[in-house]
């Protein structure tokens, strides 16, 4: 059975093939603002069933498509990725210093009979605080753009934090360990 990835994200890509997973690639490009007061859970978790939902009715079976979106968030407020370089520095700053969650929405749907798996997994990330001359030459980086919350966590944001609670490829973008075990729950196996 094979596996295709609704998702143009390159790390989830990298997750999948560090950990020796055969798949394909199909775009799954949506509109991911958020609903009016609708919370960081719902939101990934709409959105990853959207994603997968418009890849299944692409593709063909027999086949497991994953959908994934992931946010960063902090009390209440969701810090998607940032629209420019002041949306990044404002992000970092918010962070700094304090315990934020990572929540990644995961949808996978079986083909043909579309039996499908969706959770949410979430994860603590703890960033150290940063001075304004840290921040500064982080996002001369450039490493911030694309990515929740304007950070890294597998590039040089790495060194600014100092721990986590859960796990950590969710905060790269997928939670490989939960997605192994929907992939097994719905028939999917190696052979």
């Amino acid at each position: 059975m094979k596996l295709i990835l609704a998702s143009a994200s390159t790390r989830r890509a990298e997750i999948l093939h560090a950990a020796g997973f055969s798949f394909s690639i199909l775009s799954s490009a949506i509109d991911e603002t958020p609903f009016p007061g609708e919370s960081a859970h719902d939101l990934v978790q709409r959105l990853a069933v959207a994603k997968a939902e418009l890849v299944a009715a692409r593709a063909a079976g027999p086949a497991i498509v994953i959908g994934a979106d992931t946010e960063v968030t902090l009390e209440g407020r969701i810090f998607g990725k940032p629209r420019n370089s002041e949306d990044a520095r404002h992000m970092l700053e918010n962070l700094s210093g304090r315990t934020h969650a990572v929540l990644t929405g995961v949808t996978l749907i079986r083909l043909p009979d579309a039996e499908r798996r969706t959770f949410v997994e979430s994860t603590l990330v703890h960033f150290s605080q940063l001075s304004a001359d840290e921040i500064t030459r982080y996002l001369a980086t450039g490493e911030p753009r694309d990515k929740a919350g304007a950070y890294a966590i597998q590039g040089r944001a790495g060194r600014y934090i100092p721990r986590i609670e859960g796990d950590y490829f969710n905060v790269v973008g997928l939670p490989l360990a939960r997605v192994t075990q929907a992939l097994t729950g719905l028939g999917w196996s190696e052979n």
